[in-house]
């Protein structure tokens, strides 16, 4: 079965600074579920953990949000735990890591640069796209299968 895909065009939502986009973040956050899973795409600097570090902030993570790009993963406790993994050393390899442990677990999963991850990301997750626009951040948001469908339904409209 094919996961549906939907995107959001001319949809984009800019964001004029770090704060707005963590205000956004901790917004989304507090619409988050066990076992979802979100894809965080863009170049470097684009605002992945920044984003990450507002999100955590709608599961009630007080904990200081770091960048996972040299351990792979970092595990959070909130509301619900937090599975922030960075995949772009293991790319090519995400035998190395057990991630049915993270995707199928009580908490949240964030992957950045999770489209690395191809056929083995799971049929229902939300790519969250983000990059450089002027001094800000532009974000777009595609949805592939139910449950990522209805999470962006509700960020988008409330």
């Amino acid at each position: 079965m094919t996961a549906k895909v939907r995107f959001w065009y001319n949809r984009a939502m800019y964001f004029q600074n770090e704060e707005d986009l963590m205000a956004y973040g901790k917004n989304f956050g507090g619409h988050l579920q066990a076992q979802d899973v979100i894809v965080l795409t863009g170049d470097l600097g684009a605002g992945k953990t920044t984003f990450t570090k507002g999100l955590a902030q709608g599961l009630g993570i007080v904990q200081m949000i770091k960048s996972p790009t040299y351990t792979i993963v970092r595990e959070y406790e909130g509301r619900l735990p937090l599975y922030h993994l960075d995949v772009y050393r293991i790319g090519d390899d995400p035998d190395s890591i057990d991630l049915d442990d993270f995707l199928f677990g009580d908490g949240v999963t964030v992957i950045e640069w999770g489209r690395l991850l191809g056929e083995h990301l799971p049929e229902d997750y939300l790519e969250v796209s983000l990059k450089h626009s002027g001094q800000g951040r532009e974000i777009s948001l595609s949805a592939h299968g139910e449950r990522a469908t209805t999470l962006m339904e509700v960020v988008q409209h409330g």
